[in-house]
């Protein structure tokens, strides 16, 4: 039970910081709003392999997430 409660609050701290990446990645791709949730992972993804600025904590947080997993928690929003 403390396992599922973890995760569950990892998923959300993961919400989160997508959420912020997508704001950061919007800032230079103005037209990412009208793009498909699949694009959109992808430019996540790319974005936070190559130039977010994230602590250590939060590097793990999405370290695992694929392109995949990244749409499924942008779905879920």
């Amino acid at each position: 039970m403390l396992h599922d409660k973890k995760r569950d609050l990892d998923s959300e701290k993961q919400k989160r910081l997508l959420e912020r990446m997508i704001a950061e990645v919007s800032r230079s791709h103005a037209d990412l709003y009208y793009q498909p949730t699949a694009e959109i992972a992808r430019h996540i993804r790319k974005y936070i392999d190559d130039t977010a600025e994230l602590n250590a904590n939060e590097r793990e947080l999405l370290a695992n997430l694929s392109v995949h997993d990244i749409r499924v928690l942008l779905s879920l929003h």
